[in-house]
């Protein structure tokens, strides 16, 4: 009990220390509180990069490799007779039969039409797929249906609609069964899609596009109720002649080169991380060969592609959160510079404690608890300094900052560990006068 007493007195006299000096104590916990809202706000902005990271993870699905036409705007091949097929549903078939590492296969092509239904025109995009598609992505449907073999296999006239669709073309009704007009197509509605956002930021660079503003139909009624442009006729060749030698008579000619893809793209999904590149490698021989050796198209893999991204952004994170550690070592210097000031100012104050019967480690106590307290005040105030800025990324910057529990207590923690290391040597100075001296001392 005596003990309790002793040590609640000296940080009795700890805290008269503190709020005699008020503004040498709210400078001295500064560098504390910007070190901790440094620290809180380093790594609210890591958390946010690294959801970003996952959700993009979880748009273009678990192990998937894309493979991509490439419009080239030299057509030399065509006219030797290196003619190629480009993506086709025959490449995306065989990917499918060959491979034993491959799980789904989804072929996708798609055109940007109006949309019409009750006087409403509005653009939207048509997207050609099958049922895969929407395995591969892990997309459901959220009402009705999804296509059936036969209306796959007959390119029958039916629809599955993004939530966007739904709610500009139906409004609260219930839109299966309807019909929707695409171009010069009507369709019958079987299934809405579940609502999913794109931010804008996501690019078709890791094979993701907007969903809710798609109307999804089986990929052969988009190609042979719409365009099928594998169909290479004399005038396209013609086209694609013209267009090489004008831009060999003039580099800056800028035409759209002739587009003899089937398919705008095939994503494959693989069984194992650890497969995505071999299988991917394969693809690309296969199609090489099956092209004719003409490499019009790309292999990309959107997995490798998140994971150098969160590399690179975890070493950013690293060095933000150095810089952020050093502005805390920086406050620390701060409280033992004041403490030891502090020390040489009070040394008659020690000396008549320590003439009266104060121990050495009463002294210790007493200078120890002044920069803890000065540190933790300081990391509290740092909290709320760094829950403001992290939302002030956020509303200024358009940077997601996710502030985590884990970070605000490690920021605190630290906080708390600068006024106890770097307060001890003071107080350990301040212990160590000789009374009689201290007295002496004016």
């Amino acid at each position: 009990m005596f003990k309790a007493g002793r040590y609640l007195y000296n940080i009795n006299v700890a805290l008269e220390g503190v709020f005699q000096n008020k503004f040498r104590s709210l400078l001295t916990a500064l560098g504390v509180i910007f070190g901790v809202s440094a620290v809180i706000a380093m790594l609210a902005i890591g958390s946010g990069a690294r959801h970003e990271i996952l959700e993009q993870m979880k748009l273009v699905g678990v192990n998937n490799i894309i493979v991509r036409p490439v419009q080239g705007g030299d057509y030399d091949e065509i006219l030797q007779g290196r003619f190629s097929p480009g993506l086709t549903l025959d490449d995306a078939a065989s990917i499918k039969e060959l491979l034993p590492t491959v799980r789904q296969v989804s072929p996708e092509t798609t055109m940007s039409m109006y949309a019409i239904n009750r006087g409403i025109r509005q653009p939207v995009r048509l997207s050609g797929v099958t049922p895969d598609f929407f395995s591969v992505f892990n997309y459901e449907i959220w009402q009705g249906k999804m296509f059936t073999q036969k209306q796959l296999d007959n390119g029958a006239p039916v629809a599955v609609i993004g939530n966007n669709v739904r709610s500009v073309f139906f409004g609260n009704e219930n839109p299966i069964g309807q019909q929707i007009k695409c171009g010069n197509v009507w369709h019958t509605v079987i299934g809405v899609a579940e609502d999913r956002a794109v931010s804008e930021d996501v690019t078709d660079d890791l094979g993701i596009s907007e969903f809710n503003n798609v109307v999804y139909v089986p990929v052969r009624t988009l190609l042979l109720r719409y365009k099928d442009r594998s169909f290479i006729t004399a005038s396209d060749i013609q086209k694609a002649r013209a267009q090489t030698m004008r831009g060999r008579r003039n580099d800056d000619q800028d035409d759209t080169p002739v587009n003899y893809n089937q398919l705008d793209r095939i994503v494959i999904q693989v069984e194992k991380s650890e497969q995505l590149v071999p299988t991917a490698e394969i693809i690309e021989r296969m199609l090489k060969r099956r092209h004719n050796e003409v490499e019009d198209f790309e292999v990309i893999i959107p997995e490798l592609l998140l994971q150098q991204e969160q590399r690179t952004k975890d070493i950013f994170n690293i060095v933000l959160g150095a810089i952020a550690g050093i502005s805390l070592l920086v406050g620390g210097i701060g409280i033992m510079n004041i403490m030891l000031a502090s020390v040489v100012e009070r040394t008659k104050e020690i000396g008549v404690r320590l003439a009266v019967g104060a121990k050495k480690k009463d002294v210790i106590l007493q200078f120890l608890s002044e920069s803890t307290l000065i540190s933790i005040t300081g990391g509290i105030a740092g909290i709320f300094l760094g829950l403001f800025i992290s939302r002030a990324i956020m509303d200024v910057a358009g940077i997601l900052t996710i502030v985590t529990f884990q970070s605000v207590l490690i920021s605190f923690g630290v906080a708390a560990m600068v006024g106890i290391v770097f307060g001890y040597m003071p107080a350990r100075k301040a212990a160590l006068k000789d009374p009689v001296e201290s007295l002496r001392y004016e």
